[in-house]
């Protein structure tokens, strides 16, 4: 009796510890990793692109408008189960260099609380004349006489061989 009892009872305690490991988050890391040395351990007015190089590596991204902007972005994901991720951090590291100079101008470090949500319009342009199903594509050329060879007398270009 008490075995069945402490049988079930371990069961049930696996089950528990199986049913938490199962909802347990899953966490992804993505973009610049700070190994050696930190973003923001750069010096306004000292370091230069080459040192800048050395110390953090190539960077994420540089502007598109201004290639004197390197920006150093990372994130971290979380999902649970079969939940949508959801992005609990990202820090993006924007780094202005002298044009002249190259010395470092400015360091601006923003987080998830900077960024702002943007409307995403999903409406599409519409082409002209109709979609076709996919029934429609495939049996579109289907009677057009394409793929038989035809008995056209003196077409230009036909092949020899053919009866004149």
């Amino acid at each position: 009796m008490f075995r069945r009892a402490a049988t079930a009872a371990l069961a049930a305690a696996l089950l528990a510890a199986t049913g938490l490991t199962a909802c347990a988050p899953i966490t992804s890391y993505s973009g610049f990793q700070a190994i050696d040395s930190d973003p923001k351990d750069v010096q306004v007015g000292t370091d230069t692109k080459s040192t800048v190089r050395a110390k953090l590596g190539s960077p994420s991204v540089t502007s598109t408008f201004d290639p004197n902007v390197w920006f150093y972005v990372n994130q971290v994901k979380q999902r649970v189960a079969f939940q949508k991720p959801r992005v609990t951090a990202r820090n993006v590291t924007a780094i202005a260099f002298n044009k002249d100079s190259e010395l470092v101008d400015a360091v601006n470090t923003y987080t998830l609380k900077d960024g702002k949500v943007i409307a995403f319009n999903s409406r599409e342009t519409p082409t002209r004349g109709r979609e076709m199903t996919i029934l429609e594509q495939l049996l579109g050329s289907v009677g057009q006489g394409g793929l038989l060879p035809q008995d056209d007398e003196g077409v230009p270009g036909s092949r020899p061989g053919d009866r004149r």
